[in-house]
């Protein structure tokens, strides 16, 4: 039954909307970064509401994905002291304000595997305890390494540790929601909701369920207004007696960067015979030689960062055909965005709840997984989720990088000021990097080597200089750039690795422009990429 036995949903202004949101409350925001299904107008309403009033006071946010733009809008709107006192994310790098917040220890914080979030929702739907998974050993979310735990804070445990049949496994708790924020493209008067501009579904029905189930309220922010009964039935994504207040924001974009693309929402596929090349650079070098280790056929996952130079490098090469590229907010096929809407996708095939989507990665589905990597150790951990002070989040990289079947790490060997030339078969250092990547210990660990090796996983590291491969104690130097000796890569290492018996040159087509470069299998299928795609430097 909906709030005081109504019939239909209320339909309200976003700051009457916001009204609603009780101090104390447990709100879950279900969107993703770069504004997709994001209900902007209803998270801007509740930080006007605490500006002008001071209320509503100690939230608990509850969010599977980043949310925002990095530059202040999403839930970094209400990273205002007093309003939040805990925030459980998946990702924190799209809330810069937020996540400072959680680093100075203002608000309790707990980082999550986004994956274990998303399909929590359906456990809480159900009534059921928790979550029962493999997901997250040996990692920072171990509560042998933390438990997902931000700051000395957050002391309550989120996460067990347990045995089921002889094995380890970790424990999540369902959690209740009190208010649920979602987001769709057009409601009808009854409250039924269709997505048809957006370009994920993530998971607003269970998000809706979860917090329905709980006691709690469910506040829609959508484009448009349909007259009842004139949805079509198997369209409907959330049916309305889920659905409490309706709130109409009829300037709605579709991400922070595009008000409405149709090749992003799967309505028009487009053809990209006029793509722009990736330029000649040491991220095109990485995203070349972590291409060579995708098989045709394979299904793939792509990380942010480095790792998503990979699409354009493939659409360059006539690959997209060949592959199955997937982006872990529910995407499948087509090829994905980068930089800010990274989880966009131009041309999708499919588009799924993301917590069957990580069903799929958790079970094994993953062919290979390209991943960036912030820092390496001597045994073979990667950080992707603590950099330099800064609280990044995991995201899905823990669910991906646990059990796609090959992984390749992608980032340079240096950073923080690397710049190069590349051209003619080689690679050329201008300016080296402030920080070594490749460190005795990493800050935190997003991925646990001696489990990679456990599971036999082929792992790698592919760098502009060097390529190595995961070993029995550690990374392995097997490939250096032309122009490079083994000497001079170790030099910029604070490890010594063990050395390949045979190391062997990086090809050097990787480090040069292409005789003849193709679009071929861009209109094939219409598995493509940009037009023009935006890019995270």
């Amino acid at each position: 039954m909906r709030r005081n036995g109504a019939l239909r949903p209320e339909v309200l202004d976003a700051a009457d909307a916001a009204d609603l949101v009780p101090d104390g409350a447990g709100v879950l925001i279900e969107a993703s970064g770069g504004g997709v299904l994001e209900p902007s107008a209803l998270l801007r309403a509740i930080g006007d509401r605490h500006r002008r009033t001071g209320g509503p006071t100690g939230l608990s946010l509850y969010f599977c994905s980043g949310i925002g733009d990095r530059q202040g809008s999403g839930v970094d709107v209400l990273a205002r002291p007093g309003l939040v006192r805990r925030a459980v994310a998946g990702h924190w790098a799209m809330t810069p304000s937020l996540s400072q917040l959680a680093y100075e220890g203002q608000i309790e914080g707990y980082n999550l595997p986004q994956g274990v979030l998303a399909q929590l929702l359906r456990e809480s739907a159900a009534g059921r305890p928790g979550l029962f998974t493999p997901v997250g050993l040996g990692t920072f979310c171990d509560p042998r390494q933390g438990g997902g735990k931000l700051n000395d804070v957050t002391t309550e445990d989120l996460v067990r540790l347990v045995e089921v049949d002889g094995e380890e496994m970790l424990f999540y708790p369902s959690p209740r929601f009190d208010v649920a924020l979602i987001r769709a493209t057009t409601a009808d008067e009854q409250g039924n909701l269709t997505v048809e501009h957006e370009t994920a579904r993530l998971g607003v029905l269970a998000a809706a369920m979860a917090a329905r189930n709980s006691g709690g309220l469910v506040i829609a922010q959508v484009k448009r207004l349909a007259m009842a009964g004139t949805l079509n039935a198997k369209h409907v994504v959330v049916p309305g007696h889920l659905v409490d207040v309706l709130v109409v924001d009829p300037d709605q974009w579709q991400t922070v960067t595009t008000a409405y693309n149709p090749a992003f929402s799967g309505e028009v596929r487009v053809p990209f015979t006029e793509a722009e090349p990736m330029p000649l650079s040491e991220r095109k070098v990485v995203a070349r030689r972590a291409l060579a280790e995708i098989p045709r056929g394979a299904v793939v996952n792509l990380g942010v960062g480095m790792a998503d130079g990979v699409a354009g490098v493939a659409l360059e090469e006539g690959r997209l055909a060949d592959l199955t590229l997937t982006v872990e907010q529910g995407i499948v096929g087509g090829v994905p965005e980068r930089g800010v809407i990274f989880g966009v996708s131009w041309n999708p095939d499919a588009v799924i709840d993301h917590s069957a989507q990580f069903d799929f990665y958790d079970g094994g589905g993953l062919d290979v997984a390209c991943l960036g990597f912030a820092e390496v150790d001597a045994a073979g951990n990667v950080n992707s989720s603590l950099v330099n002070g800064r609280i990044i989040g995991a995201g899905g990289f823990i669910n991906i990088s646990q059990a796609a079947r090959t992984v390749v790490f992608c980032g340079t060997l240096t950073s923080g000021g690397l710049r190069t030339t590349v051209g003619g078969g080689r690679l050329r250092v201008t300016a080296e990097g402030r920080h070594r990547k490749f460190v005795p210990r990493v800050r935190q660990i997003t991925f646990n080597a001696d489990r990679a090796r456990a599971r036999g996983q082929r792992v790698l590291y592919v760098t502009e200089r060097a390529v190595f491969r995961l070993g029995p104690d550690g990374p392995e130097l097997c490939e250096v750039a032309p122009g490079f000796d083994v000497d001079d890569v170790v030099a910029l290492m604070d490890f010594q690795p063990k050395i390949a018996e045979r190391v062997t040159e990086m090809d050097p087509a990787l480090f040069a422009e292409p005789s003849a470069p193709t679009l071929a299998g861009a209109s094939a299928g219409a598995q493509t990429s940009t037009p023009q795609p935006s890019r995270e430097e």
